[in-house]
């Protein structure tokens, strides 16, 4: 049996990395014949747009199980596991965590940011926020609105509005926080180096705090953090489309290859 699970698991792997590079060869056609820009730009972004790839096949592959029923069993043994291994003490810190999530929290943050930006001159930046937050919401509306998934009752929690599916406060954390990432790099590159890891911390904090709860399904929470980040991160490469940025990129690249060299 677990040679069988096993094996299908290898084989989910091969075919998610095998319509990555699908996609991103076809990119790559597409841009050397009818939009010629688009190869320097690939070129640049190569990292950004394959994990842009990843995020977006991943997510369909979730939303594919998801509508099919068959990540039911391992959502459900996921979620009694993290239920036991989690001390009872460590409940009330996660209740906390969850609320950083919430419109309560996350509208008044983007609103504030967003106007911060704008005044500052940094109108790139305040569009990334407010168009991801704006999209992510609107995704998850949806997204809701479409599957309607009954949430877990595994055991007695707290009642949310809404459907299961995708995990709401995991996809408004994840928007807003990559969103800051590549908007505060943009400004301050330096930044990237702890914003970055802060953003991790914060969004895997979220995710795991909506299984503590036990108000979603691991795949609710993995679908939400991918879409989360897929949407700041290509609304990114439109807003950030100027040449400047390119010779950003492409100049920090030869920096770093120089110095690995050196």
């Amino acid at each position: 049996m677990n040679l069988i699970v096993n094996t299908e698991f290898v084989i989910d792997l091969f075919k998610l990395a095998l319509y990555i590079a699908c996609g991103y060869v076809a990119l790559n056609v597409y841009a050397r014949h009818v939009k010629t820009r688009w190869v320097v730009r690939l070129t640049a972004e190569r990292f950004a747009v394959l994990t842009l790839l990843t995020l977006l096949v991943v997510a369909i592959k979730v939303f594919e199980d998801v509508v099919t029923k068959e990540s039911g069993p391992v959502d459900a043994a996921v979620l009694w596991f993290v239920r036991q291994i989690m001390p009872p003490a460590m409940v009330r810190f996660f209740e906390v965590v969850t609320l950083t999530g919430a419109a309560r929290f996350l509208v008044p943050a983007t609103v504030a940011l967003s106007i911060l930006f704008y005044t500052t001159r940094h109108r790139q930046q305040a569009v990334l926020l407010a168009t991801s937050m704006a999209c992510g919401w609107a995704l998850t509306y949806t997204v809701k609105s479409l599957v309607d998934r009954t949430r877990p009752e595994l055991w007695s929690t707290t009642w949310y509005w809404g459907s299961s599916f995708p995990s709401g406060h995991t996809l408004s954390t994840a928007a807003f926080a990559t969103a800051l990432v590549i908007g505060t790099a943009q400004i301050w590159p330096k930044s990237r180096f702890f914003a970055l890891p802060l953003a991790v911390v914060w969004v895997t904090l979220m995710g795991v705090s909506r299984l503590v709860l036990g108000v979603h399904w691991p795949t609710d929470v993995l679908a939400a953090t991918c879409l989360g980040v897929f949407i700041p991160l290509a609304i990114s490469l439109v807003v950030f489309k100027d040449d400047k940025h390119l010779v950003v990129s492409i100049t920090t690249e030869r920096e770093n290859q120089a110095t690995l060299n050196g």
